[in-house]
Parts: structure tokens; sequence; C-alpha cells
């Protein structure tokens, strides 16, 4: 595919270097230095230019574009490029990203002609619902076309070992010692620390905790949110709405006010400096059953999710903003949400690599890939024999009538079956390949 790259930030910069390796990529910024910085890396075009301006794309427009993607930190540079590109270039899809919900984006998306929007705030602040449903849980992943659910849970440093035993629901993979593989044998030893990835029904989650030895309860009605940003602010709101008593920390006295505007008073706001250890005792904190820090630094929100913990409160959250300090996160025992940046560049690649016939999700820090194929009404594959791809690094199985099937011999397909695989990322485009070849 021939695609363009809008913005040499740290978004397009991680999606110019992944696209590149099977496709032609053109990235463009009005920053020189930005520009440099990619070229030193990937080997790709780069356009200088004001992306707003007509002028800029004329060396290019003799190539029809498969597909123009806009990253940048401004939310109408990213729309108007969009116009301006399609006034002389050839366009077949346009994914945008913007920071500011509009109420009638429907209506913006087509007026614009644009095939997807992408909202990074949202995205990282929707994590937080999951948790509320799923407390003792580090994520919960949710997929179109079936009720199944991939929950991963950490196993607490007090958790004697046992053997796993496999049933209607899965364990699919185990992050340890911050290394992930796939679960392909009946029975697996857990030990303490390992990060599990179970694919269940709803229905089978509390069992599931019960088998793991885990206390499934906790009751979460006091929050505290470190961090008046958009993102902060956001998971607030969510947090508002689901009738728990927030307080939201910020050392800024502007951020405080627009917070207390955005949240129209719902939320308690503190004005305070993060380094005061002795605000957990001063504002009671201690008191919160959930922590979340929600600031861009990755190192500040590790040392006030510890300071959380040491305080007793059970629930520790903290936003990820650089794939560096996923792994020491996870190791402490802190719960892991994406950042903005890094949920828009996950969520544009599974928008890239998914279609009408094959979902794409990625997971556990996009070291591995699940991948759905349904088999839809009219299919000319019902009734056909076919035999699984077989290969070290992934799993595969069939959904029949909502229960999950291991799939390791042939089958014959049915109207309405979904065959599901796992795999470690590296290793994922040979089962990809084969689930379009069916």
């Amino acid at each position: 595919m021939n695609i363009i790259i809008i913005g040499a930030g740290k978004v397009g910069f991680n999606l110019a270097k992944k696209l590149s390796i099977a496709h032609n990529v053109t990235v463009i910024d009005i920053n020189s230095e930005a520009l440099h910085r990619i070229q030193e890396e990937i080997d790709i075009l780069v356009l200088n230019g004001d992306a707003e301006d007509i002028n800029t794309y004329r060396e290019i427009k003799t190539i029809d574009i498969d597909l123009f993607i806009a990253v940048t930190n401004i939310d109408n540079t990213n729309l108007v490029s969009s116009l301006v590109a399609e006034s002389i270039l050839h366009i077949n899809k346009k994914i945008i990203r913007l920071k500011k919900e509009y109420f009638d984006y429907e209506e913006i998306k087509i007026k614009f002609n644009i095939d997807k929007f992408i909202f990074p705030v949202e995205l990282a602040s929707k994590a937080i619902d999951s948790l509320l449903t799923y407390p003792k849980a580090n994520n919960v992943k949710f997929f179109k076309h079936t009720n199944y659910e991939l929950i991963s849970i950490m196993i607490p440093n007090s958790f004697k070992s046992i053997k796993f035993i496999q049933s209607h629901y899965r364990l699919i993979g185990i992050e340890r010692d911050k290394k992930f593989h796939i679960v392909s044998s009946h029975s697996v030893l857990i030990e303490p620390n390992d990060l599990l990835y179970l694919f269940a029904l709803e229905d089978n989650i509390v069992e599931l905790y019960k088998i793991l030895g885990i206390d499934s309860k906790l009751d979460i009605r006091n929050c505290v949110v470190v961090g008046g940003s958009s993102l902060g602010i956001a998971i607030a709101k969510r947090l508002s709405n689901a009738k728990c008593s927030v307080k939201l920390l910020e050392k800024d006295v502007k951020l405080c006010e627009e917070a207390n505007t955005k949240l129209k008073g719902k939320v308690n706001i503190i004005n305070t400096k993060y380094n005061s250890h002795d605000i957990f005792k001063s504002e009671a904190l201690y008191n919160a059953d959930m922590f979340v820090s929600t600031t861009v630094d990755d190192e500040f929100n590790i040392i006030k999710s510890l300071e959380a913990k040491e305080n007793g409160i059970k629930k520790i959250v903290a936003i990820n903003n650089d794939l560096e300090y996923y792994g020491l996160m996870h190791s402490l025992g802190i719960t892991v949400i994406r950042g903005p940046k890094i949920s828009a560049y996950n969520k544009i690649m599974e928008e890239i690599n998914s279609s009408k016939i094959v979902i794409q999700k990625n997971f556990c820090g996009s070291k591995a890939i699940l991948l759905i194929r349904k088999i839809f009404s009219g299919s000319l594959l019902i009734g056909m024999k076919i035999n699984p791809i077989v290969y070290k690094g992934m799993i595969l199985f069939y959904i029949r009538d909502e229960r999950l099937n291991l799939f390791d011999s042939n089958i014959t397909l049915q109207k309405g079956d979904l065959i599901v695989s796992f795999a470690v990322n590296v290793d994922s485009h040979r089962v990809k390949k084969w689930l379009y070849e069916l």
C-alpha cells in the first residue's frame, strides 16, 4: 500500500516504523528536525511542509494513496489536511486522530469523508470501566461476534504454585519475567507474579477466580485520580458517572479550575504539590479503594503508585506512556492502562490490519495478537472440511454455539462458526495468511 502519515511525533514515528516494513510510507511534517530523526532510523520518503498547504502534496500527486493517516497533536490540522490532500490526491481511506470529542462527529465524518476517527483520550479512559466490573483484573478486552472476553489477571506474590487444568474456558498465555508465551498444553503450572491471559465468558470469570484462589470481591467506591490533564478529567468523569466518590489531585491551579468546570463540581478537586508524601494523610487518601496516576511521566506514575500501595490502597492503576516501563509496572503489581498515544497507535494498527473478513486485536503490550474470522451466512466455506494450521507460538480454537473448542484436528465448518487464533506477534502473519486463504 501507499501510505501518507501526517505528523512525525511519537505516534507518527511508530506507525511509520511498523508500516514501512511492508508498505510505501511518506511522512509529512512542518518540523524538519522531527523528520530528520525519522530518516535516521527508517528508509522512507519524508516531505517537509505544511500539511494544510496544497503545494506540500504536489511532489506525490501522481501516486494513488491507499491510506491517509493524520496524527498530529492539532485537531484542525488533522481535519483540514485530509481535505486539502484529497483535493489533489486520490485517497482510498482516511484515518484521523482527534484529541477533542465532537458532539456531532458523525456529521463531520461524512462531510470530511473520514473512514475512521481515533479518540486517544477516550480509548485510554474507557479501560477504567472494565476495572470497575472486574476490580481484580489487569485488563479486559471485548470482541465483535462473541461474548467471550480476554481477561488478564496478576497472580499475587503470596500465591502458592498450582497446576491449572484447561476447561471450556482457556488460559491462553502467560507473561512471566517480562516474557510472554502461548499456553498450548492441557495443564500448566501457575506461579507467583505470573500475568495470566484467560479467554472466557463473563459467567466463568468468578469461577476462574475461585480456581486460582483469588478473592474477586473489591467494592470500589472511593477513588483518587492524580493529574488534571484531559485524560485525568476523562477518568475522573467515568468514575463519577459510576457513582464513585472521586478526589482529583493537580498541582497547576489553572488545570484545577478547568477540571472543576468540566466535571461540574461533581469531583473533589485538590490543588497540591505531588511531591508531598503527607498528602495521603492530610487528605485521607489512604481510604481510597482505587488509585489512578494519569500523568505523561511514567516514572512519576510508578513512584506515586508505590506510595499508594504503601498506604494500603488495594487497586493501583498507572497510565503507561512508554512501553519500556510496561514490564516494570507489571512486576511491581501495578495495573497498567495504555496512555493516549500508545492507545492511538494500537487502535490504528488494529484498524489497518483488520477487515470485514478478519478482526485483529493486540494484547500484552502488543507482544501477542488475537485473530478472529467468522463464517457468515452464504459463505462458500460452510460445509467445507478444513485442517488447522499448526506451529509453535500459536494456539487455535473455534467457537460454535458460544462454546470454545480446541481446533487441533479437521472440522466441517458451519454457519456462525468463529475461528479464533492467539499468537505471539512475530509469528502472527502466518496464521493471518492462513485465515485469509481459507
